[in-house]
């Protein structure tokens, strides 16, 4: 590639959205994307465990500003949690600590202790996690050998649906395909292990795919492979326009937004929640800025055209 055909690949701004392969850590896809988009500033909003598959939103350049706001959004996950075994990880990576048979667990058992997880839950995070403690990863305190307690915090289940139960190993193991979507912060296989121990039998996930982060779904992500051969990146406008309430500013707005000055409150032309980030899009259609309403006035919390 030429310097002056890299130079614009490089000025190009928008999401990847990949779907990530088994094995791979979200570390190395990034690393991945920094190649085939020719530029440093590459990160990921929302990291997949790497025996998870699925949707992994990628920003590059001036669409990594938006990756914190990414993070925050519902996900939906497809998964396959085993009731028999526990692991210590609570997921197929980590050792077998526990067996107990589960061929006495009917449908209707599963289907009960379920419906206690969805809504608005406590959960305790797996202890084999990214969660510091005192300052320590509680992975690397277990990996040592430590005991970490966890604090459990408020998630939401919004969805938590059993496909199909299937019975292994002589019914001794049972495997629950199911569909869960859940709010930012969410354990899958924290929720596979407390099934399990609500069955008295132990659990673990051993199948876990990503199949959508926010308004961003698993039909328009693209392998690693794909993107090899064609790198393709949703451009930064529509990445927003999907993101966040849209609202098309004056060329005049435009220019007061990219010095810092405010202009009328979105919230008199449009119906927002509280505290509700809004695309500012100038007449031509470009990204101008993230607005946050401060009473009756609108101020940029993010600039993205320049001055």
């Amino acid at each position: 590639m030429s310097k002056a055909g890299q130079n614009t690949q490089e000025q190009a701004s928008g999401l990847v959205l990949v779907d990530k392969d088994q094995g791979m850590t979200s570390h190395d896809v990034v690393g991945r994307i920094r190649r085939l988009a020719g530029t440093r500033k590459v990160g990921h909003a929302g990291t997949l465990d790497p025996m998870a598959t699925g949707v992994l939103v990628v920003g590059v350049n001036k669409a990594t500003r938006l990756l914190t706001y990414i993070v925050g959004h519902d996900k939906t996950y497809t998964a396959t949690i085993r009731l028999g075994q526990n692991t210590v990880t609570d997921d197929a990576e980590g050792e077998i600590i526990s067996e107990r048979i589960a061929a006495a667990v009917t449908d209707e058992d599963i289907e009960a202790e379920v419906a206690k997880l969805r809504g608005d839950i406590l959960q305790v995070p797996s202890q084999v996690s990214a969660i510091k403690v005192d300052g320590k990863r509680s992975y690397a305190r277990v990996r040592a050998g430590e005991q970490v307690e966890l604090k459990s915090r408020p998630v939401t289940i919004s969805r938590f649906d059993i496909h199909e139960v299937r019975r292994e190993n002589g019914g001794k193991i049972l495997d629950v395909d199911v569909t869960v979507s859940c709010s930012s912060g969410t354990y899958i296989r924290a929720l596979a292990r407390d099934l399990g121990e609500a069955l008295n039998v132990g659990g673990h996930l051993t199948a876990l795919r990503r199949t959508e982060v926010g308004p961003y779904k698993i039909e328009l992500t693209r392998t690693l492979e794909q993107l090899a051969e064609k790198f393709e990146m949703l451009p930064i406008e529509k990445a927003a326009a999907a993101l966040f309430p849209n609202r098309t500013v004056s060329v005049d707005e435009a220019v007061e937004l990219s010095y810092g000055r405010a202009i009328p409150a979105s919230s008199k032309t449009m119906e927002l929640e509280e505290n509700t980030p809004v695309a500012a899009f100038a007449p031509n259609g470009v990204l101008v800025a993230l607005l946050e309403d401060k009473g009756d006035k609108a101020r940029a919390a993010l600039v993205f055209t320049a001055k």
